[in-house]
Formats: structure tokens, sequence, C-alpha cells
């Protein structure tokens, strides 16, 4: 080794100067980040404004190089390699663009990974987000002057950070064109949270932020080398002075400790995943977005396709065919600047060329424990890397695939705060984002057979009712919440003769098959309504078309003859809840029960009554769902509740006396309908004057 000229040719002073340009970007960043470290980076703004101050000056000039014979320069390599690995302080040799070249084994146990890892990686990638400006610009500095420099860092060990100050030096070796940078850590000490003091806010990943509980008890993981090697415990820190050294069952300890905390995190998902009547995507990816930034990371991501998205094959999708990514929810600390980033980071969609884009369309798992580029996660709006706004410096992405298709992405991040992520984590999210793929096409599928329900239902029942004259119509069907069946319950209003007719029914059962049962009741009824007028009789039709099927029908008709002075009306039921009255004067009556359900005998006769109504009196058509509804301790709606609740809208409109059952329905049951629920009003006005 041996010093070199200042000076520098001209295509190095172009290099140089596009690499000030780069690294001027990097401090005005640096100096927008929370808890920014502004003095420091003060000080490397004033350290570029001398190099370009000094390139200006050094145009055209030569270097001059040093030959010796080859035999000596190999003795040379292999004295300073032998100095270099015993050295009994931690060193780096970095190249003029601050990759590492090689460490000693010192430098490797204080980052806690391999030599052959820390190797090639960006120097910088291993110091915190809040100083990484401020290194890069010092050595580069040391690069041009030669001038050593003493640095304060902190570097992202295995388990925590670690604060050291390092010193700068350049050297120039034989046979390398340019020159590189030999960096010293001394004084390094545990950061301030590790010695007792209780502040757990400093560090770039989890700003302000208390310590969670995401690792083992003790605070530390069993983590697996970022070189691909196997898991191994973490060693404990050095003990005091005088004192002994850890035992090795401490050490097996914390490795139990911390494989037990995995799989009660694996057995969290599981319950927090499955703990839902129906399926229900939203739920689901927000319980795992939370449940993965409460107990492996400072950060999670979870991106998604649509339903119908997602890669087919073990190659991922075709070039150019690969379905947009859409970011479902970000988890993070919950402090002020943490919020507004999540806010914004919502609606930032993972775009090709980020860390989550490319697992998806390769469908495989990614995990970067050092950080080297910090637009792995893109950029925001403001041009700011995801990765600085957030302070991240560790990742892991993993697909979200339920084995035939990949249907999104799960990724982490964290500040290091905790060190690295590392093999066994990764193996966590990778079942865990299976867990997720499998509830996910559940609730797709069960959601696709609602739509399909739905629409079935849709055509089992009038789109509109007709304009009646002389009184007012109204009617409510709401459908059980609890599975995605098509229900049984129908109601229709058509013309009778020379008056009209109101019809209600329940079929026995659900899905397609009741279904089939439901249409073949409503339209029969429809069509004997064209010759046969009393509601009685059309109910017999309906019985004998029923008699084949392998289900029976409760239905009730009512039969509307109206005059200008009243309308009178006929009932017809088959084993179904009676009608009721509900006077204008408040009072409520309820008709007579008779008839056995359609569909059962051969010999069927419908229970009768007739009914005068006069101006503001309604009359209420409902089916059992109403009187079956259930609370919490399984007691019923029933037939009381339901009079209280039309009373306290006697006045009202058929309308409004229909919301006030249903509010009061689901107020009773909270919103928990075990059955379906069709109601049908029918109010006589007051005559018009026309």
């Amino acid at each position: 080794m041996h010093d070199q000229p200042d000076q520098l040719e001209p295509e190095s002073l172009v290099r140089e100067i596009s690499d000030l340009e780069g690294r001027i970007g990097e401090l005005r960043q640096a100096s927008g980040m929370p808890e920014a470290d502004l003095r420091a980076t003060l000080d490397a703004a004033l350290v570029e404004l001398d190099l370009a101050v000094t390139a200006l000056r050094t145009m055209g000039a030569d270097q001059g190089t040093e030959q010796g014979g080859s035999n000596a320069a190999e003795n040379e390599r292999r004295v300073l390699r032998t100095v270099f690995q015993d050295a009994p302080v931690p060193l780096f040799l970095l190249d003029r663009n601050t990759s590492v070249r090689r460490v000693n084994r010192q430098a490797a146990e204080l980052l806690g990974t391999s030599s052959g890892y820390v190797s090639g990686k960006q120097f910088t990638a291993f110091c915190d987000l809040a100083t990484r400006a401020a290194v890069r610009s010092q050595l580069a500095a040391v690069v041009r002057t030669g001038r050593r420099r003493r640095v304060p860092v902190r570097f992202l060990g295995r388990e925590r950070p670690v604060d050291a100050v390092v010193t700068l030096a350049r050297v120039w070796i034989r046979g390398e064109p340019d020159p590189m940078v030999v960096v010293a850590a001394g004084a390094a000490r545990p950061p301030a949270d590790a010695q007792g003091t209780g502040d757990e806010s400093k560090g770039a990943g989890a700003a302000g932020r208390a310590a969670p509980a995401k690792r083992d008890g003790t605070g530390k993981r069993a983590t697996a080398r970022p070189d691909g090697g196997a898991p191994r415990v973490p060693e404990p820190a050095a003990p005091p002075q005088g004192r002994a050294p850890q035992p090795q069952a401490r050490i097996d300890d914390e490795a139990v400790a911390t494989i037990v905390h995995r799989m009660d995190v694996l057995a969290t998902a599981s319950e927090l995943l499955l703990d839902e009547p129906v399926f229900n995507e939203t739920v689901a990816v927000r319980r795992c977005a939370r449940l993965l930034a409460a107990e492996l990371a400072d950060w999670a991501f979870i991106d998604l396709t649509g339903p119908n998205g997602g890669a087919s094959g073990p190659g991922g999708a075709a070039a150019g065919t690969a379905p947009a990514l859409h970011r479902q929810v970000v988890m993070g600390p919950d402090d002020e600047h943490s919020v507004e980033a999540a806010r914004t980071l919502q609606e930032l969609h993972p775009a090709a060329g980020t860390l989550p884009h490319d697992v998806f369309v390769t469908r495989q798992s990614a995990l970067r424990p050092h950080v080297e580029s910090l637009d792995e996660l893109g950029n925001a709006g403001d041009g700011v890397p995801v990765c600085a706004k957030i302070g991240a410096t560790s990742l892991l992405s993993v697909p979200v695939e339920d084995g035939d298709r990949c249907l999104g992405t799960i990724t982490l991040a964290s500040g290091g705060e905790y060190g690295p992520f590392d093999l066994m984590d990764l193996g966590v999210v990778q079942r865990l984002g299976r867990y997720l793929a499998l509830v996910i096409r559940a609730a797709r599928l069960y959601r696709r057979r609602a739509e399909v329900a739905d629409s079935l239902q849709a055509s089992l029942l009038p789109r509109a009712l007709p304009a009646i004259p002389g009184a007012s119509v109204a009617a409510r069907y709401l459908t059980a919440t609890h599975g995605a069946d098509v229900g049984g319950d129908f109601y229709d209003v058509f013309r009778v003769g020379d008056g009209w007719g109101l019809v209600l029914g329940d079929v026995c059962g659900k899905g397609e098959d009741a279904a089939a049962v439901t249409a073949t009741a409503r339209h029969c009824m429809r069509l004997a309504a064209r010759w046969k007028s009393r509601p009685g009789e059309i109910l017999g039709v309906a019985n004998e078309a029923l008699l084949d099927e392998d289900r029976f029908v409760t239905a009730i008709m009512a039969g509307l003859e109206i005059t200008p002075e009243r309308v009178t009306v006929s009932l017809g039921t088959a084993g179904h809840p009676p009608a009721i009255v509900v006077r204008a004067d408040g009072v409520i009556r309820s008709a007579s029960r008779g008839g056995v359900p359609l569909g059962l005998f051969e010999d069927f006769e419908a229970g009768s009554d007739t009914i005068d109504l006069g101006v503001g009196d309604t009359l209420i058509l409902h089916s059992d769902g109403v009187l079956e509804a259930c609370d919490h301790a399984r007691l019923e709606f029933g037939q009381e509740r339901l009079l209280e609740a039309l009373a306290g809208q006697a006045g009202g409109t058929p309308e409004e006396m229909l919301g006030a059952v249903e509010q009061a329905l689901l107020e009773f049951c909270d919103g928990d309908l075990r059955d379906d629920v069709s109601m049908v009003a029918l109010r006589v006005d007051a005559p018009t004057l026309d």
C-alpha cells in the first residue's frame, strides 16, 4: 500500500461528478427523515462541497504508479491478508464504490453473520438509515482527499443495532486501479435501550415504538444465516469482566422459546383466520397484517389481485399478462408519522420492478436481511423511497398462493431494531401466506355463490309491486346472515278477477332445490288466479302441483275486493302464521289460523277468514322468520314483540311500519338472522276527489 497523488484523469473526474450528484440526493432524503441526525448530515454536506471544489482544480493531472516484482507483490499481499484477518478490531476493506471486498473475523462477528455474506454488499447496507447518507459522503471524501476520518455509525447487528465509531482510511493496493478504503470499527457499545435506559424509540426502524413481543420471551430469536446456512441460536453478549460466561442451558432455553413463539404466531394466525362463521376476505387480510406487524415486523403490506386475477402455472403469468396487484392493507407503528405514512402507502400499488411485484410474478419468496437499494418497495408520491420513508433496513416477501394460483404477496419490513429477518421468519410467513390464500379462495368462492344465490332469489320475487287503486303496498325481504344458499321465502301481488291478490309463502329448506319449489308455487298461484277467484281454491291448485315435490310449503293468500267504502279481505291459510290487522285507531287484531302446508296431502282444505278494512287500516302478512329470530340467549322475537313494533307505527305508512319491524328485529338479534324474513303490508287510503 502507498499513497497516491490527489489528481484525477478526466474520465475519473466525470465519474466523481456523477457519484457526487447521487450522494447529494441521498443527503436531501436523509435530512427529511424522522429523527434525522441533522448535524451529521450538515457535516457530510460540507465535505461534499469541499470535494466539488477540489474536483474543479484537478483537471488533467496524471497519477503515478509504483511497479514492483510479481514475487514481492505476492508476498506483500500474503502478509497483508494475515495482518488483516488477525487484527484485534473489526476491519472492512471497501472499493471506491463502497462495496465490501473483504472483512475479517472480528467484523463478521460484530454483524453476527458470515464473512461470505458481507462480501460484495454495500457497506452502508449494514448501517441504519439515519446515518447511511452521511457515511457514504464521508467515505467519498476519504477516497478523494486521502484524509482519515472518524464517523459514528450504528451497525444493524443480528440481534439489535450496535453503536460504534469507525475510522476511515484510504489505501492503494498494487494491481488495483482505484484507491480502496479500510474501515476500522472501535468503541463498540450496545444501544441505549440495551443498557437499561428504557428508551426504545431509537433506531430508524420503529420510531417512537415500544418494543413489542416480536421475539421470544428474552427479546431474542433464533436466526438463520443470511448466506443460507443453517439457523443458529443468537449468542449471548460478552459477560462483564470477572463474571462467568452465560451457561449453555440459557442459550438452549432461548432457542426453544424462539421456536415456541413462532409456533404460537402460526397457531394464533389459524384462529384469527378461521374464527368467522362466514369467510370474509377483508377481515382475514386485516387480521393477518395486524398479527404480523405486532409479532414479527415493524410494517406489514398485503397486496392482492382481483377475484379473477392471479398467475397460473409454476412460472407465473406470461410476460405482459400478469394481473395488477392492488394494495389491500398497510399496518405499521401507531405514532403520528407512521400513521400518516401508512395512509399514503395504502394508495401506492406495487409497480413492476418492486420486490412484491417480482415475488408475485415469479412465485418465489425473497429475503433481504440487509437492504442495499432503498427502492425495493418503490417510491412514494413525493419521490422518497418507501424504505426511507418507513425506515426499512430488512425485508422479506412471500407469495400468497393456494397451490393453483398466486393471489398476491405478503411483505414485511423492519428497521433492524431487533435484528434482520432470517430464514425462520421467512418460513413462518410462507406458511401464513398459504393459510391466507386458502381463506381468500374460500371467501371468493363463497362470495360468487352468494351472488348467484342473490340473483336467483331476485328472480323469485317481483321486481316492483303494482299500484293498487285505493291502497298503498310495501314489502321487505331480508336474507339470512348464515350460508349462501337461496332462501325459500317468496311473496307476490297480482290481479285476481276484478280484484287483487297478495300471497306470501315459505318453502321448507334452502338451496337450488328449494328455489325450484318456490318458483313452482309462486307461478302456479299466479296461473290459478286466472280461472279461480277464492284464495282457498287457488291454494288448492298449488297443493296439487306440489304433491310430487319432496318439500312442503306454508303460505297465506289475501284476496282483495275494493269498493269506495271499504276493502273486503278473504284470507286463505296453509299452515302459515296468521295475518295481522292494524286499525287506524291503533288497535291490533290477528286473523284466524288454519290449514295444512301445501304439498303434503291430496285431501287439502285451507283455513279461511274474512276481514273488512276501513280507511287507514293496514293488513300485514309475514313469514315465520320474523317470529323465530333469536337473540344471543336463544330467546325468540315472538308475536308480542312484532305487535309492539307495529303498534308504535300505527299511524305511519306501510313502508314505515315494515321498517320499524325490521329495525326492532335486527336490534333484537344483533343483526344475526338465522332464517330469511319476508313481509308485505297493504294500507287502505282515503278516497281522493278524482
